[in-house]
């Protein structure tokens, strides 16, 4: 089988590589087209891991005939260029022009609406879409279908997802994943799924505390933009059931967390409108990441070693067989040397996952959101090889 991953020498798509060449594998990839703007990252990459099935292509996204030319032939795209750059549909479109399956790191749901609007057009061109396959949104789907599942009607299903790190404060701040993602998840409003139908909410909006194992403990949580609550309460299987509440809110380690709310009083939320300096016209986001990525750089032997702890959970509440129940999956990852070499190892092994399960089972053409393509049966059985520790308790 032959695979393109377009943003495949980036930090989500080096991780996706990593996966798939390893003893994890559950199909038979012949080629592995590695595409990008940044030969010295594919090379790198490649030069590392030793495989011969890598193949590095240079690609401009913006190349219309390049990128056709990368995917054209593949059994699947992985789309791992970052959403908010803005090429998201235009490389959605490009693979159901080539008849290519599709699958994509989704996130904020910037465009899950518009994608799911197309799965007539998939289903009739006979091409799969998998949209938001990552661990949030993606995995998350899975662990919501695991609650519904235990359940006969559903009243609501709340998603969480709480990051810690334990060890000597950091000077630097060094961002969990892309800094345009964390920007939009505090900076910008949300869409949640409260009374049966969805609504909008204010940014950092929905303050909770859960009282969760160490090293969590106490965590606070608030909503942010995601794309698994405008797809999971709308999902067959699970609408039917009479879901009326779902949302999805954040919680990242309590420094980090001030660093982010200051830098969006400060105005960095707004990323998009450029401001003049000297007579340039320069975006905010652009030059935040320049200082950060600076900082970072200059600063890497003051960054201290610390063990980062995260856990995805799904609280429904509901009936089985006429008797009020609550369900609880969560996923829990902990360090371990297998995650040593990525940067988010649960994000990229789950895209990973999500790729070679579409290309091991017969595919179902149209455009689907996690929930709805893949089953929990097989779905975790995977996890568990990657160590990702599954838990389901039923009060």
């Amino acid at each position: 089988m032959i695979i393109t991953l377009l943003g495949g020498a980036g930090f989500m798509g080096a991780g996706i590589v990593r996966d798939l060449v390893s003893d994890r594998t559950i199909i038979d990839i012949t080629a592995i087209r590695l595409c990008d703007a940044s030969r010295e990252k594919m090379e790198a990459l490649a030069n590392e891991l030793g495989d011969p099935r890598i193949t590095l292509v240079d690609l401009d996204v913006t190349n219309a005939a390049a990128l056709n030319a990368a995917i054209a032939g593949a059994d699947i795209c992985i789309n791992c260029v970052p959403t908010l750059l803005g090429f998201q549909m235009t490389i959605f479109e490009a693979a159901l022009a080539a008849r290519v399956a599709y699958m994509d790191l989704g996130g904020l749901g910037t465009y899950t609406v518009k994608q799911l609007a197309e799965h007539e057009r998939f289903r009739v061109a006979g091409v799969t879409a998998v949209i938001g396959c990552g661990a949030d949104p993606g995995m998350s789907n899975v662990i919501c279908r695991a609650v519904a599942d235990e359940l006969d009607e559903i009243d609501r299903i709340n998603l969480y997802w709480a990051a810690e790190l334990v060890g000597d404060e950091n000077p630097v701040l060094v961002p969990p994943y892309s800094v345009s993602t964390v920007l939009a998840e505090y900076a910008h409003p949300s869409t949640q799924f409260y009374d049966g139908r969805h609504v909008e909410c204010p940014p950092m909006s929905g303050s909770e505390f859960l009282d969760l194992p160490e090293p969590w403990g106490r965590c606070e949580f608030m909503h942010s933009p995601h794309s698994e609550q405008l797809t999971v309460p709308l999902a067959d299987g699970i609408r039917e059931k009479g879901i009326k509440e779902f949302s999805w809110k954040l919680h990242l380690p309590h420094r980090e967390h001030e660093a982010w709310v200051g830098l969006v009083k400060a105005g960095f939320g707004d990323f998009d409108e450029p401001v003049e300096i000297g007579g340039v016209r320069v975006k905010p986001l652009d030059v935040l990441n320049k200082v950060i990525e600076r900082n970072i750089r200059k600063n890497a032997g003051r960054i201290p070693a610390q063990d980062s702890h995260e856990i995805h959970l799904a609280i429904g509440r509901g009936r089985k067989d006429g008797i009020e129940r609550t369900v609880r999956v969560e996923v829990t990852v902990s360090p371990d040397p297998l995650y040593a070499p990525y940067v988010d190892a649960c994000t990229s092994m789950n895209a990973s996952i999500a790729a070679q399960l579409i290309l091991a089972h017969p595919k179902k053409a149209g455009v689907y959101a996690p929930e709805s393509y893949f089953d929990v049966a097989t779905y975790f059985p995977e996890l568990e090889k990657r160590k990702f520790r599954i838990t389901t308790t039923v009060e």
